[in-house]
């Protein structure tokens, strides 16, 4: 998760379409050039340890755009694809 979020903050589409899996992946990413990521808060975790195939993470996701900050509160599934963690999908709230 936490290097997801970093790749968001950077802009780096390669690293999160490699990170995703190819069963919910988009053809790219769309960044917002007025957001910035500036801070991530994982809140909880559910499995994936090294003897699982599959997790959660609930994160708060905290950005700015222009003098205005926003949250971005999501609880995320992974699973383990080829030997790596894979994003699957998130449930926003």
């Amino acid at each position: 998760m936490r290097s997801r979020f970093a790749a968001f903050a950077k802009g780096d589409e390669a690293y999160l379409l490699r990170s995703w899996h190819p069963a919910t992946r988009p053809e790219s990413v769309e960044f917002d050039p007025r957001m910035r990521w500036t801070r991530l808060e994982v809140l909880g975790t559910d499995a994936g340890g090294p003897g699982d195939d599959k997790g959660t993470v609930e994160f708060r996701a905290h950005y700015r755009v222009g003098n205005e900050d926003g949250e971005l509160h999501e609880v995320s599934r992974f699973v383990r694809y080829d030997g790596e963690w894979v994003y699957v999908r998130g449930r926003v709230s």
